[in-house]
């Protein structure tokens, strides 16, 4: 018993480590703060934070039971809200990564990376590259 509540405590923790990493992450980039300025909506800050935290928790348990959503007739117009607030958020994403791109001769300058900037990057690419190859060709993929 007591081995079974220390996994789901290690679980739990760990699940919410990689959960706090994301969304700082995500603020880190600029995210949220540049949505926040652009729709001029600082007064509601505690609205956004318990709405992002809110959203997390429930991708959390709706990842983890796998429910069905009964649709009864509008799986296509929940399907294009979904699909069309899904492209924004990555769009949003990848203009905040595109300037955080911009930081890179700054931090190289900064970190004394005369030469290897380019190795370093690529090397990270290649990692990646290599463990998506392991994940789907070794049988790891869910089924």
């Amino acid at each position: 018993m007591f081995r079974k509540l220390l996994l789901v405590f290690i679980g739990l923790s760990s699940g919410g480590i990689i959960a706090a990493g994301v969304f700082a992450f995500l603020v880190m980039i600029g995210v949220f703060p540049r949505l926040i300025g652009k729709t001029g909506t600082k007064r509601h800050i505690l609205l956004y934070g318990t709405v992002i935290m809110t959203g997390g928790v429930l991708g959390n348990i709706a990842d983890l039971y796998e429910f069905s959503i009964p649709m009864y007739g509008f799986s296509t117009l929940f399907l294009s809200i979904f699909g069309l607030s899904v492209g924004i958020f990555v769009g949003c994403l990848v203009m905040s990564l595109a300037e955080t791109l911009k930081a890179l001769p700054v931090i190289s300058r900064r970190l004394y990376l005369a030469v290897g900037l380019q190795y370093l990057i690529l090397s990270i690419a290649l990692g990646k590259l290599a463990g998506s190859l392991a994940y789907f060709f070794c049988g790891m993929a869910a089924e």
